[in-house]
């Protein structure tokens, strides 16, 4: 739906929220529901109302609680009972600078004064972020603070201890140092969006003075939408790699007709210059862990030339898959996403033809935006949120390392005749252990992102990974896999809970990308291990069928579990005795 993707109007998407609503909920998308509560500080349903479509296209089919009007702090603090039988899986505290109010220093007060008043508001949130994760032990999204309407003392209202550009600074900062030092805080950057806005347009009187509304009405949109970013975020709702043309598009001009000395790219040329800085922003998105490729309409030979031009910031090495063919574009995405072992809604199309971009929209799920000229290129990719970074794992930075290695792994796939064989070339070690807090947020992170390799598709925030860690409750175990090739990091985890002498598993899930290398069975050989030791004697597999986990309809069956119901929307389940369990896996050293 091209009207919820960035760059869009904000007030086509107002006027028709009720008809894109009820379009989006008929679509048939399978969609994760959640629970989010908005605790506001100003008005918030069209805030919800419009976030509500975002997520919505970004497959979340969210529930709302709202607080009433300015009643953030007493639903935090004091609750309420409608918010408590809620049980939101987020919290959303919208704040803004007209919350800091009562606050701000007087052109009277001492520089005393002004750090207690300073000290109050500091103390006014913390108390609210604390109560919120006692209670409710779920991700919380709070707002910085866009800067003030007016400057009282001009230029020196940024130094001055008396000055609100200075106060909101120091509360911004205070903001994202909390945010630094907690791992299920989240900040909702409404201080960058609204520069992008533009404070005089954000700052709307008339919209606060009638509906209390603590920004201009077009600049809700904006606003959700960056929200909703985080969320899908948290979700695991990002995409994974991009998609890139070449011609035109990560430089001037035509490859195969122009030849590499007639590509603008590099310093000399204005257009040049803004090629360079798109290839540049390109390869920063390869270091937080956006998976590269190239899709292009070319000779394979003149785009392997083009990308080594001594101008280009990124090289063939940069790249994971290079497609350079006459095949349609849609077809060499697809190939893409299955040479990458993932979903083909995972990838973002870059290309500067809007025919190609609609050609790819048509025949798959993946996001085409409009990326407009070449100096628009930067700013649409960035502030479409495709790749919002909610946690940072060693994974993400190491995860095109990961593919490359993967794709040795394939080659030498290739030179022998025997499948056993090659597995034990490849001589894997494995670290199996019950959740450790090191693992934490990667853990979380791999329930909310497999889709495939996954029995029931429960998704987990890091304080519920925490908590089953800490339950004990639960067995738990997660998986990390090596081999001569490589680290390919946490690939499985497994949660089970204890019924007296039975283990309900609620999750099994693994990384495609280390598919039939039996990590499945070395993490299944070390559950049955550990159920035996704590004498439980039947292990119950799930299994929910959804459009994308088909892969492990029979897993449990593969494992020798015995089916033992069905319903009739293919609900399985499935049992298997502990007692005289034999070992499954043959390839790898578990440590």
């Amino acid at each position: 739906m091209s009207v919820l993707s960035y760059p869009f109007n904000p007030s086509e998407i107002l006027r028709l929220k009720r008809k894109l609503k009820r379009e989006l909920l008929a679509d048939g998308s399978a969609r994760i529901k959640k629970n989010i509560a908005i605790l506001g500080g100003s008005t918030v349903n069209d805030v919800a109302d419009v976030l509500e479509l975002f997520l919505l296209k970004q497959g979340i089919e969210p529930t709302f609680y709202l607080s009433e009007y300015a009643q953030y702090w007493q639903d935090a603090m004091f609750g309420n009972e409608s918010l408590n039988l809620f049980k939101p899986d987020i919290v959303y505290v919208h704040t803004t600078v007209r919350n800091l109010e009562r606050f701000f220093p007087e052109i009277k007060d001492s520089k005393e004064d002004a750090e207690k008043r300073l000290d109050d508001a500091k103390d006014h949130f913390l108390s609210m972020w604390r109560k919120l994760e006692e209670t409710f032990h779920r991700p919380v999204i709070q707002n910085n603070f866009e800067l003030p309407a007016y400057r009282i003392l001009g230029n020196r209202d940024t130094v001055d201890y008396r000055g609100r550009t200075n106060f909101v600074n120091r509360m911004n900062s205070f903001v994202s140092e909390y945010a630094a030092k907690h791992e299920s805080f989240f900040v909702n950057d409404i201080n960058y969006v609204s520069a992008c806005f533009g404070l005089d347009k954000w700052h709307d009187v008339n919209s606060w003075c009638m509906y209390k509304y603590a920004c201009a009405l077009e600049a809700i949109p904006y606003l959700s939408f960056n929200l909703s970013n985080i969320v899908k975020s948290i979700f695991g709702k990002n995409k994974k790699a991009l998609a890139l043309d070449l011609d035109n598009t990560l430089w001037g001009g035509v490859v195969g007709d122009d030849g590499v000395e007639g590509l603008e790219i590099g310093s000399e040329t204005p257009t040049g210059q803004a090629f360079l800085e798109f290839q540049q922003y390109i390869k920063k998105n390869k270091e937080i862990g956006v998976m590269l490729t190239v899709c292009s309409k070319n000779d394979y030979n003149n785009a392997i030339d083009g990308l080594n031009h001594p101008d280009c910031a990124l090289k063939p090495e940069d790249f994971l898959v290079i497609k350079a063919n006459w095949e349609p574009k849609g077809r060499n995405v697809a190939r893409t996403a299955k040479e990458l072992n993932i979903m083909s809604d995972s990838i973002v199309f870059v290309d500067d033809n809007p025919v190609e971009r609609e050609n790819v929209r048509r025949s798959l799920p993946s996001a085409a935006p409009d990326i407009g000229t070449v100096g628009d290129y930067i700013r649409v990719l960035d502030r479409s949120g495709f790749f919002e970074v909610t946690t940072l794992s060693e994974d993400d930075l190491k995860r095109n390392e990961m593919y490359k290695a993967n794709a040795l792994r394939e080659q030498e796939m290739h030179s022998f005749e025997d499948y056993g064989e090659y597995l034990k070339s490849l001589d894997m070690t494995a670290e199996i252990a019950p959740f450790a807090p090191v693992y934490i947020q990667r853990i979380a992170q791999l329930t909310n992102k497999s889709n495939q390799f996954n029995v029931t598709t429960k998704r987990y925030t890091a304080e519920e990974i925490a908590a089953v860690s800490e339950s004990g409750e639960y067995i738990d175990l997660y998986g990390r896999l090596c081999d001569r090739f490589g680290d390919n990091g946490v690939v499985s985890v497994v949660i089970g809970k204890k019924e007296g002498k039975r283990l309900c598993i609620g999750l099994w899930i693994m990384s495609c990308r280390v598919l039939k290398r039996d990590m499945e069975y070395a993490m299944l050989d070390v559950l049955v291990d550990s159920c035996k030791k704590q004498g439980i004697e039947k292990i119950e597999g799930l299994y929910y069928p959804t459009a994308k986990n088909g892969m492990v309809k029979n897993l449990f069956g593969d494992f020798g579990f015995k089916k033992i119901s069905e319903d009739d929307a293919g609900n399985t389940v499935w049992e298997l005795d502990t007692a005289g369990y034999v070992n499954k896996n043959r390839y790898i050293k578990v440590n």
